[in-house]
């Protein structure tokens, strides 16, 4: 699922099932578990570190996150799974160019060398 708008996990999602709530954002409704979620970067304050944690931590948690912008708050949240967890969602920094490339609906891989893949273009390419 992919977005050229940024995202607060605190406020804007709900780590109980993982489904976008912020009402301003155009991704409301979707549920990010278990997707590659591509957006330039987070929004807000640090507590979205914890949204993402706990939405780890519940299993509702995006299978990747993918920004084009570094995101501490993000890049935090992803680490607390991983160190407290055992749970990694992994958190990759692409170039603009080729972030730009990836759209809403394509199927793409995070391999574990930390190599973005497009498996499939989405219905709207």
């Amino acid at each position: 699922m992919a977005t050229d708008v940024p995202l607060s996990f605190w406020g804007g999602v709900d780590p109980k099932d993982g489904r976008i709530i912020d009402k301003r954002h155009p991704l409301l409704g979707q549920t990010m578990a278990g997707r590659i979620l591509v957006l330039p970067s987070g929004r807000g304050s640090c507590s979205a570190s914890g949204v993402l944690f706990e939405s780890i931590a519940n299993g509702t948690a995006p299978g990747g996150i993918i920004v084009c912008e570094v995101d501490p708050i993000i890049g935090l949240g992803a680490i607390l799974g991983d160190e407290l967890l055992g749970r990694v969602v992994p958190v990759i920094r692409l170039e603009v160019e080729e972030w730009k490339l990836i759209g809403n609906g394509d199927v793409i891989e995070i391999e574990s060398s930390g190599m973005v893949r497009l498996v499939e273009s989405g219905p709207n390419r």
